[in-house]
């Protein structure tokens, strides 16, 4: 199994004011920030990593918060809807929690599964879907375990045209179209249990999206290490789309393509992970830089925005 993708890595979304995100996040939805760093070609911004204790791939969902930038729109060539996974029986805890931060949702049923949907204060588009999941969660005072987000479900992508993208999921990145209803598809991988699904939904008259803030910027899937990595680049390759070389974003490695529906795709490995320049005690405490921009870390400390 291991040399297969193991579904979902992490999802990066744009925000914009950055404190206003980490408010959300921990405090509202009480997710672990497991990393503070900045964005690789943009060190002026944050670069927020949110997760369960160990910042275990497939709970991982990261914000650029890029103050001012304004809202974005989601649409056609853009992953749409985030789906976390809660425990059986949480959602009046969840419909409760919102109302009381005065967040609207709606109740709903995708295949079978009962979920609420709301936004962030972006409008990035979330659903908490109840499942069965063995993932142990991180807890908050308010947000104990018996209620608390496992990690993703699943993501949606909507697209003009399905049957292009259904064809690098199943053909390059093994997933299998499980279930489909009208012009909602889910493709499901085998190789793990959680975060394991993409939905797509296709209609011909969506309106492309604007990327800003409340829309995602890319969806990575996960591998186990680098030599997966560079065989799943010569698959990529040999399919004839273009892809980047590897790329080290310090937790992590990369490589970027855009699929055929437009959705910016990235596969990262495991390694070397979360705790390689912290202690899983203290993650997300201090802010972390990549090595090139360390040398100007007081004047990148000045520039960041205030989020204490």
């Amino acid at each position: 199994m291991e040399n297969k993708i193991l579904g979902l890595h992490h999802i990066t979304a744009i925000a914009d004011n950055a404190k206003r995100n980490l408010d959300f996040y921990t405090q509202v939805l009480g997710v672990r920030l497991i990393k503070k760093t900045v964005n690789f070609d943009d060190p002026g911004t944050y670069h927020f990593y949110y997760g369960n204790e160990m910042g275990e791939p497939g709970t991982i969902l990261t914000f650029f918060p890029w103050e001012g930038i304004g809202k974005g729109a989601p649409g056609a060539g853009m992953a749409t809807h985030i789906g976390y996974s809660v425990p059986k029986g949480s959602l009046d805890f969840w419909k409760n929690r919102l109302t009381q931060y005065r967040i609207q949702w709606i109740e709903d049923e995708i295949f079978g599964e009962k979920l609420i949907s709301f936004r962030d204060p972006d409008g990035l588009q979330l659903q908490f879907i109840e499942t069965t999941d063995p993932r142990l969660p991180w807890t908050t005072t308010d947000i104990q375990a018996e209620n608390a987000l496992k990690g993703f479900h699943n993501v949606t992508l909507s697209l003009r045209k399905a049957e292009p993208t259904v064809k690098i999921l199943t053909d390059i990145l093994g997933y299998t179209l499980s279930q489909q209803i009208d012009n909602r598809y889910r493709l499901t991988t085998y190789s793990i249990a959680t975060a394991n699904m993409v939905d797509i939904i296709a209609d011909e008259n969506l309106n492309y999206g604007k990327n800003a803030a409340g829309t995602n910027h890319h969806i990575a899937f996960r591998v186990k290490n680098d030599n997966v990595l560079m065989e799943y680049r010569e698959k990529i390759l040999s399919a004839g789309l273009d892809i980047t070389p590897k790329i080290n974003r310090d937790y992590f490695f990369s490589l970027y393509f855009r699929e055929p529906g437009g959705v910016l795709f990235e596969i990262a490995t495991d390694n070397p992970g979360f705790t390689v320049d912290e202690q899983l005690s203290s993650l997300g405490s201090a802010l972390k830089l990549p090595k090139q921009y360390e040398s100007h870390r007081l004047q990148i400390e000045k520039a960041l925005p205030k989020i204490d």
